[in-house]
């Protein structure tokens, strides 16, 4: 299936591969707690960005190997190269504009990240 997001001004929009059913992270990282992003991580291959680039900032922390990107306009990260993934893209599910008919949320353990990220390693391989 092929699902449109966007932030909330939409000036960045984008498009991501995925099928209907879908498992998702809700992440209790300093970070994810406070943006709410349930993610939805695929391999790069599974995402376009459709519009908006000029209207993207970046930010790194820690690390620096994750790439959160975020409307310079509204605010809004509709999308991030995770630190778990670096060869994939983390959707905001929030952001889609149509959702997957199935979406299974599963909680995922940030704040002890070290020990948890291996469980993500499969996600964004084809």
């Amino acid at each position: 299936m092929l699902y449109e997001g966007s932030c909330h001004c939409g000036l960045v929009s984008f498009s991501v591969e995925a099928p209907s059913s879908v498992e998702v992270e809700r992440c209790n990282c300093s970070v994810c707690s406070k943006s709410g992003f349930l993610h939805l991580i695929v391999p790069k291959s599974h995402f376009h960005l459709l519009t908006g680039k000029e209207a993207l900032t970046e930010y790194t922390f820690n690390t620096g190997v994750a790439k959160h990107y975020f409307c310079k306009h509204c605010g809004i990260k509709p999308f991030y190269i995770p630190r778990s993934n670096p060869d994939g893209m983390d959707v905001n599910v929030n952001c889609l504009d149509t959702k997957p008919a199935n979406i299974r949320i599963v909680q995922f353990d940030g704040q002890n990240w070290e020990d948890n990220a291996a469980v993500l390693a499969h996600k964004s391989k084809d």
